[in-house]
């Protein structure tokens, strides 16, 4: 995390991912790189190396067969398969769904919150939180527009409207101060989502909110096992979901879960979409409702969903929980190793981290491109990079507002207020790079990697002509 205040004789394929795996132990406990001395700077002989988009040498010469097994996800081996075999071979059909409250279970203490509900994705999971809010129609909440469209186009069935709230151009997280600029007596409630892994701001978050009188929703669906100042992301809010679509960090191919600090909102939430919870069904098993709960007059219905998470999903997910620390401390550990050499090259950034900050890692490892500063446009140090051999990406992630549904008066309690510009937004959007992040440890190719970017620097006023 970037601080304010990562003989001749030819190789053996299985021998140089055999050398590669055994340091992973070692790897766990490093949590940060001191930068570079002076006489440990690139050497300048990278200078004299011709690029590979100019015909020259690639400087990544791992063999494929070892990088695709170091950038593969999801994880699943023999493990998850027997577990799997095993649900599919049990006595008792009735025992698949033994696995949905075993896993509530260990999210609650995994997570430290006293109430959690499975669902079948994330999006519905988003459905029933703002169905336990429990809002007047005609309410608002403020939401980033660089978020999944699921976060933001749920809330109109139960009659709310989006306000759309910029991020942090030096975190891509949500911008408190433009919340402020944006906040109107029609807002009741905030989402916050912690962008690729990366925990919002959110004690200022929840002293805006304390302030104004709003509840706190955590989007937490790219940020599973962050925390910050020792609190797990999803517990800082009134309610919280995550995703665990086969992308995600804990991935189970499809599936969601909603975490609440209320019983109440708990209770809300599992009426809408999971009859078992009302109907007696599965109580005993860590369902069911309080004696006096207004909700039990529905025995037998529930409110007419089925949002039930599918049992094989809950069993690939209670596997990969179980390594879910140390392998997010196995890929913060290389992203380390990684960003704290090559953030120094001129231009070169990284999202701010705090230092009471736990951050994971989604979809890739995110940096961020001054082109000024670099003297080289993002297109083309992509293009660089790839000839290479790093694996390296430019996706601009949807900006909401700009979609057709957002200003159409007819899917909205009342017409959203559509903002004719971002500019967090916007810049995230025009800097960011993704590199591919390392499930597993690689050394060499992680110096392969950097040597890359080094060498790439050293001819970027050739790429700039």
């Amino acid at each position: 995390m970037h601080r304010e205040t990562s003989s001749g004789q030819p190789r053996s394929p299985r021998r140089e991912f055999l050398k590669s795996a055994g340091t992973v132990a070692a790897g766990l406990c490093v949590t940060g790189v001191q930068p570079l001395a002076a006489s440990e700077k690139p050497a300048t002989g990278v200078k004299s190396e011709t690029l590979a988009a100019s015909g020259g040498t690639p400087t990544v010469t791992f063999p494929k067969a070892i990088q695709r097994k170091v950038f593969r996800w999801p994880p699943y081996g023999r493990p998850e398969r027997d577990a799997i075999l095993a649900m599919l071979e049990g006595d008792d059909q009735n025992s698949f769904y033994r696995y949905l409250p075993e896993l509530e279970a260990r999210w609650r203490n995994y997570n430290q919150v006293p109430f959690a509900k499975t669902h079948m994705n994330g999006t519905s999971a988003l459905l029933a939180m703002y169905f336990a809010l429990d809002l007047p129609p005609g309410s608002e909440i403020m939401v980033p527009s660089y978020t999944f469209y699921g976060a933001i186009t749920t809330m109109r069935f139960f009659g709310c409207v989006p306000v759309f709230v910029d991020i942090n151009p030096r975190t891509a997280t949500f911008d408190v101060e433009h919340a402020r600029k944006v906040m109107n007596p029609r807002v009741r409630a905030i989402v916050p989502m912690h962008s690729w892994g990366l925990p919002c701001e959110m004690d200022h978050i929840c002293d805006f909110a304390k302030e104004h009188g709003l509840s706190v929703l955590e989007d937490c669906a790219h940020a599973h096992g962050a925390s910050m100042q020792g609190r797990k992301v999803g517990t800082w809010g009134r309610m919280g979901i995550y995703s665990f679509q086969g992308s995600k960090p804990l991935p189970g191919i499809e599936g969601g879960m909603g975490v609440y600090q209320r019983r109440e909102d708990y209770e809300r939430a599992a009426v809408l979409g999971h009859y078992e919870v009302v109907s007696g069904y599965a109580p005993a098993q860590g369902g069911g409702l309080a004696a006096d709960s207004p909700y039990r007059k529905y025995l037998g219905t529930g409110l007419g969903l089925k949002l039930r998470m599918h049992p094989m999903a809950a069993v690939l997910i209670l596997k990969q929980l179980e390594n879910l620390d140390k392998q997010n401390a196995i890929v913060r550990t290389q992203v380390r190793r990684i960003n704290d050499r090559i953030c120094q090259l001129p231009g070169l950034s990284e999202p701010v981290c705090r230092p009471d900050q736990e951050r994971v890692y989604y979809f890739g490892n995110t940096l961020f491109l001054d082109e000024a500063k670099a003297g080289i446009s993002r297109t083309a140090l992509v293009n660089a990079l790839k000839a290479e051999g790093v694996s390296v990406s430019v996706w601009e992630y949807p900006e909401n507002h700009k979609f057709a549904i957002y200003s159409e008066p007819q899917w909205w309690h009342h017409p959203v207020d559509v903002p004719k510009a971002l500019p967090g937004t916007d810049e995230v959007n025009r800097r960011a790079i993704n590199v591919a992040l390392f499930y597993q440890e690689a050394p060499e190719l992680v110096e392969q990697y950097i040597k890359a970017f080094e060498k790439v620097w050293a001819h970027r006023d050739n790429l700039a002509s």
